[in-house]
């Protein structure tokens, strides 16, 4: 059986309505591609409008399905509820919220400076509380039942982590958020349950947190004791079950995929403590580079 086959029958979300945050690359596109091949309609949302319109007009060639780009901050409220009305015009209803957008910053935790801190607790944390207030308030009001928030964390949510430290407290409180929300809202049929990935490189992403030789050098591949990274349609498989009516009794629950890397060694950047002072110089410098180019 190969693992990056895709899972679900045809027509498996045929019928549904999806957001998916920081859907206009990396995971979030493999995702929201495979939830279109089986039949959703999906909204995808970012604060880059044109890379979101290139990847929906792409997403819907492939597919055939219909993918809207909505330019959204999930950091404002405002925001959040103008995309979430405009979803409403073009689909007529929202079954599932996948909040995934997301951001880090691999650095010794005394680098950061406040704003830099508070730019991932506004994405990870803030973010997810502003697309599920809204989203929730809009279902139970509507009565509408079988709505699904999914939620993307980490491992590190529950184990902490050194060097991504603002991530790890925004994971974390998403972490609390999910079970919390599984019990208060399941008696408006509002189910919430969430995925810890584990080493999913996405060039993006990755480049910037590990660019140039890092990538080698900490090559997480040899954290996993399946000794791979992995494949983004093994985590789209599993997001579309969570997202389908297959999984209608699982609820509050965080399910980890990453080849047991957690079990192995807590702390995905644990290892991070091999890098020496003047690494981290050079490190950032590369990083500053990338975002004024």
């Amino acid at each position: 059986m190969d693992y990056k086959a895709k899972m679900l029958k045809e027509d498996a979300l045929k019928g549904k309505a999806i957001v998916v945050t920081g859907g206009g690359s990396g995971l979030g596109k493999a995702m929201t591609k495979y939830f279109l091949e089986l039949g959703a309609q999906v909204a995808i949302t970012s604060r880059n409008l044109e890379k979101l319109k290139t990847t929906a007009e792409e997403l819907e060639k492939e597919t055939g399905g219909e993918c809207l780009a909505l330019q959204c901050d999930v950091r404002h409220y405002d925001q959040v509820e103008a995309m979430l009305l405009a979803t409403l015009d073009a689909f007529g209803k929202v079954d599932v919220l996948l909040n995934n957008a997301a951001g880090n910053f691999i650095s010794p935790t005394e680098r950061l400076s406040a704003n830099a801190f508070d730019t991932i607790i506004d994405i990870v944390l803030k973010g997810t509380k502003n697309c599920t207030l809204a989203f929730g308030k809009h279902w139970i009001e509507a009565k509408q039942e079988h709505s699904t928030v999914l939620n993307i964390v980490t491992t590190y949510a529950w184990t902490g982590s050194a060097y991504v430290v603002p991530s790890a407290t925004a994971k974390a409180g998403v972490l609390a958020m999910t079970r919390s929300l599984a019990v208060e809202w399941a008696k408006y049929g509002i189910r919430s349950n969430a995925i810890a990935p584990g080493p999913f490189p996405t060039k993006g992403a990755w480049d910037r947190l590990l660019p140039g030789e890092l990538k080698e050098k900490f090559d997480l591949a040899k954290k996993v004791p399946l000794k791979r990274v992995g494949d983004h349609q093994e985590l789209a498989n599993l997001a579309a079950y969570l997202v389908s009516d297959f999984s209608a009794y699982v609820n509050g629950e965080v399910i980890t995929l990453d080849g047991g890397e957690w079990l192995k060694g807590a702390g995905q950047f644990n290892l991070l403590e091999a890098v020496p002072e003047q690494m981290w110089d050079m490190l950032e410098a590369m990083i500053r580079a990338k975002k004024t180019k």
